[in-house]
């Protein structure tokens, strides 16, 4: 099978022929149709993340059929289409998984880091980490709702009772969350980068009341923000747009350096929180949450080979909404 591999040391990807992998027990084999590219594969080639199993095969929103089925593995048949995400595994008895928490599990593993991902024609995932895909989206629509969705939904669970919501940020993420917002009739302010006037008609389109550069104050206090951007210069900026009572939820996976700020604007009961990762009760609730909407995904193709050319465009923005690889 053709792969785009990752070698370490801030080298590109090079496509590769590998074998194609087997199911072990407790594994699916899918046929890959479709793998989203996120922000987090930027820091895993960038080495702003430190572990990665190398060689890699990168990719963690992978849409796939169903090829074969490991020994054991019930509940999936061939053919089937299906979504693996970012927590490719956990220990499955820690005090963490016992209680629904394998995101935190010391012993998780990822997929396109730890394990071997989407950004090739065929791939084997842990079976009690995939989700049916709903009908309804097709495959390239479908990959951005495995990361930017996922994650970006249980960042939401934590300012879903908020009226007024911030996003910092305006990617693949947040043009998902929009539209979850939206639907519950919450207002949504969009933060992006400073002069990206491209962005913030994208979010003016998608619904949000306001949109700005993110050095801007908020045009009135904020109940939650969502800081999808990798950036610790926006947690005091977005604890300052926040009311009393107010909560700022730091949503990716890395993040430069917070600054020091004074106490005054996390005081008044304000909350600095962070989402890591994801669990399986947030795939069960949120791909039929994005079916009954629906959701809508912008999503920008390319071959598997461009693997590099859409990395550097996502690194630039040059596009908004997602960027989509298909083999």
């Amino acid at each position: 099978m053709r792969a785009m591999v990752f070698e370490g040391g801030g080298r590109p990807l090079q496509l590769r022929d590998l074998p194609v992998p087997a199911a072990g027990p407790g594994q699916i084999q899918l046929k890959i149709t479709a793998c989203g590219i996120c922000r987090t594969d930027l820091h895993v080639v960038d080495g702003d993340l430190t572990e990665p199993a190398l060689p890699l095969v990168p990719g963690h929103q992978i849409v796939g059929e169903v090829s074969a089925l490991g020994a054991g593995v019930t509940g999936f048949e061939l053919g089937q289409r299906i979504g693996v995400p970012w927590l490719g595994g956990s220990c499955g008895h820690c005090w963490y998984c016992s209680r629904g928490k394998e995101n935190l599990c010391d012993e998780a593993r990822y997929t396109g880091y730890q394990i071997n991902g989407g950004f090739a024609e065929y791939t084997v995932a842990d079976a009690r980490y995939c989700f049916p895909i709903p009908p309804g989206f097709d495959d390239i629509q479908a990959a951005p709702l495995l990361c930017a969705g996922l994650i970006g939904y249980r960042s939401y669970r934590l300012v879903e009772d908020c009226e007024n919501i911030g996003l910092y940020g305006f990617g693949a993420a947040a043009h998902i969350l929009i539209q979850v917002a939206r639907h519950r009739g919450q207002r949504v302010f969009a933060f992006t980068r400073e002069g990206d006037s491209e962005a913030q008609d994208f979010a003016r389109d998608l619904g949000a009341v306001w949109a700005g550069d993110s050095t801007c104050d908020a045009p009135e206090p904020l109940e939650g923000a969502i800081i999808f951007a990798p950036a610790g210069e926006l947690v005091p900026q977005a604890l300052r747009a926040v009311r009393r009572g107010g909560r700022v939820v730091c949503a990716g996976i890395h993040m430069s350096d917070i600054p020091s700020f004074p106490y005054a604007i996390l005081w008044g009961e304000r909350e600095l929180v962070s989402v890591a990762n994801l669990t399986r009760r947030d795939g069960e609730e949120f791909l039929p949450l994005a079916a009954q909407i629906p959701i809508h995904t912008t999503v920008h193709r390319y071959p598997l080979e461009r693997a590099n050319e859409a990395l550097d465009d996502l690194r630039a923005g040059r596009f908004s909404g997602a960027a989509v690889l298909v083999p």
